[in-house]
């Protein structure tokens, strides 16, 4: 543990971040899977509703830094060309 008092203060807010992101990132996670999900059992209607609640996240994750924008893209595009394959 730090002693001086500012670094103490900036490990709090380090975690306090820390748990944010995680927070984030799992929630992100979690909405790519139910798409993924969705696509493996043919069901078009959820996998589009679904599509249309992650996409939002991953633009916000990629503005906030947490992932890269080209991840965020990729992640995206992925996901539409399997929702259109369903067809």
């Amino acid at each position: 543990m730090p002693n001086i008092k500012s670094a103490k203060k900036r490990v709090e807010l380090t975690e306090k971040s820390r748990q944010r992101n995680v927070a984030a990132r799992s929630k992100m996670r979690t909405l790519v899977k139910k798409v993924l999900n969705a696509v493996a059992a043919n069901n078009k209607e959820a996998a589009v509703a679904a599509f249309k609640e992650v996409e939002p996240v991953l633009d916000r994750a990629a503005c906030k830094g947490l992932i890269h924008k080209n991840k965020a893209a990729r992640h995206k595009s992925d996901l539409a060309q399997k929702i259109k394959a369903l067809g």
